[in-house]
């Protein structure tokens, strides 16, 4: 699933597409809104709340999209040529530029009034203008015995975080995965250094923990299962983690994260 910073990169180039232009198509391909019709209005702002995108419409409603596991938008000048796709979730597309989005997990219009009541659940937008990390940090605290490498994931407790970064910042403060958040002694070093991370990669394509940008340099420990940590030599360990539907496979060194 992307991350944060994906998302975060993605607002931008939506935004600097289609902010302050009118639509001339708006082709929704989901069956709830699919007689939706926004051509002829102005997109006043494209921008991102964790891993949900927000574009909202001069005529006070929003899109709102998620990724999820396989999306994907698309951006391109208008007059280029479209090749039509079943996987098409939404086209919105201006005089100059078209944006096209592939296998979104959710689009859906609402009015921008309630945007709360898909994104109000979220915690402290690590990536977010408001970004408040004594919040976010008093939400993660309030997690007590859950192990840290679910509570990092849990979007409710700061936003945006995903699966890379959360090994990757583990890792890097010799955390394992499964200590409970109430023993970590810092854990506003954890959340600084996470949004350090992400704020590093979020202007260009491509995430790097390590800063070497060689093919299969990039991270320390995740999706390297099997091979020798980096510092120690140690082979990586990989393991399921957490809950269904919330269960994703977590990278680290057992002998770095004790």
């Amino acid at each position: 699933m992307p991350e944060g910073d994906v998302v975060w990169r993605t607002a931008r180039q939506l935004h600097t597409a289609l902010a302050g232009r009118v639509l001339t198509r708006s082709d929704l391909r989901v069956p709830r809104f699919a007689t939706v019709n926004l051509a002829g209005q102005s997109v006043t702002e494209a921008c991102s709340r964790g891993k949900h995108l927000l574009i909202r419409v001069d005529c006070g409603v929003s899109i709102h999209t998620h990724l999820r596991m396989e999306g994907r938008w698309l951006v391109r000048p208008a007059a280029a040529r479209l090749i039509d796709s079943h996987r098409i979730r939404l086209i919105l597309a201006n005089d100059t530029w078209r944006a096209v989005g592939y296998q979104l997990g959710v689009v859906e219009i609402l009015p921008t009034t309630r945007e709360d009541s898909v994104v109000g659940h979220l915690g402290p937008d690590l990536l977010g203008p408001e970004w408040d990390q004594a919040e976010a940090v008093r939400r993660l605290r309030r997690q007590g015995d859950r192990a840290i490498g679910e509570a990092l994931l849990d979007q409710r407790n700061l936003a945006g975080i995903g699966n890379l970064y959360k090994a990757e910042t583990l890792f890097l403060r010799g955390i394992d995965p499964w200590c409970p958040v109430g023993g970590i002694a810092d854990l506003d070093a954890l959340v600084t250094l996470a949004r350090r991370l992400l704020e590093a990669n979020k202007a260009r394509i491509g995430q790097v923990t390590t800063g070497v940008w060689r093919r299969g340099e990039e991270t320390w420990v995740y999706g390297r299962a099997g091979r020798p940590c980096r510092r120690c030599g140690t082979p990586i360990r990989e393991a399921t983690q957490g809950d269904d539907p919330q269960e994703r496979i977590t990278f680290w060194c057992p002998h770095c994260q004790r």
